[in-house]
């Protein structure tokens, strides 16, 4: 029988995620700034991932993003901007990387949406959907629900600022906490499920045996 997701009433019912504060989002603009947060990230092995494109409104139009990526920690998370030239050598070193695993929701749109902007297979990448698919969900899950189901709280998403600007140079308060905590909430499902490396659907790695988590040599 197929499972069911908890529905946007019930999911109202539940107290807020417990997401990152501002505090915990750092936003890299110089080529120290990037190449620490990379080394950050390469560190964790595994991170919550996500983008955000300027919206289109007009029939036809076709996006430029993404214009953020977004990586997120255990702890923290990191906001690359596109814009900034700096970041790009090593934006395109984590997106390509085989040993960091990239874990959100409905990254398979993600990936042709990079190959089309940076011309990089995005690789090592694990969209929860599937996971969710593969348990017996018959509807893609998406971030809300699988928080509610999973974490048992309410992940709140703001119609204004998911339709933002995302393509401006300084990103908001209040774009910095929607972004980094898309990526965070991946994390924190990933976590709770428990999951073990060898039980994830991960697309792009080639061989998959090359994937070695650190602390593992």
């Amino acid at each position: 029988m197929k499972k069911i997701a908890p529905t946007k009433d019930e999911i109202a019912l539940l107290q807020p995620f417990a997401g990152l504060t501002l505090e915990r989002i750092h936003v890299p603009t110089t080529t120290e700034e990037f190449a620490a947060a990379t080394a950050e990230i390469k560190a964790a092995g595994i991170v919550g991932f996500d983008t955000e494109s300027k919206p289109t409104f007009v029939t036809g139009d076709v996006s430029e993003g993404p214009h953020v990526v977004q990586f997120a920690l255990h702890d923290k998370a990191y906001l690359f901007q596109l814009h900034r030239a700096d970041g790009r050598t090593y934006l395109l070193e984590l997106l390509q990387s085989e040993q960091l695993i990239k874990v959100g929701f409905g990254l398979k749109s993600d990936r042709g949406h990079i190959h089309a902007k940076l011309g990089v297979h995005f690789n090592a990448v694990v969209d929860l959907n599937t996971v969710f698919s593969m348990d017996g969900y018959h509807k893609e899950m998406g971030v809300r629900a699988a928080v509610g189901l999973v974490l048992k709280q309410r992940f709140a998403k703001a119609r204004h600022v998911t339709t933002s600007n995302w393509s401006q140079r300084q990103l908001t308060p209040q774009q910095m906490l929607y972004a980094a905590n898309d990526a965070y909430a991946a994390l924190k499902v990933l976590e709770a499920l428990g999951l073990a490396r060898e039980d994830l659907p991960i697309m792009g790695l080639n061989p998959p045996a090359l994937l070695i988590l650190p602390g593992e040599l």
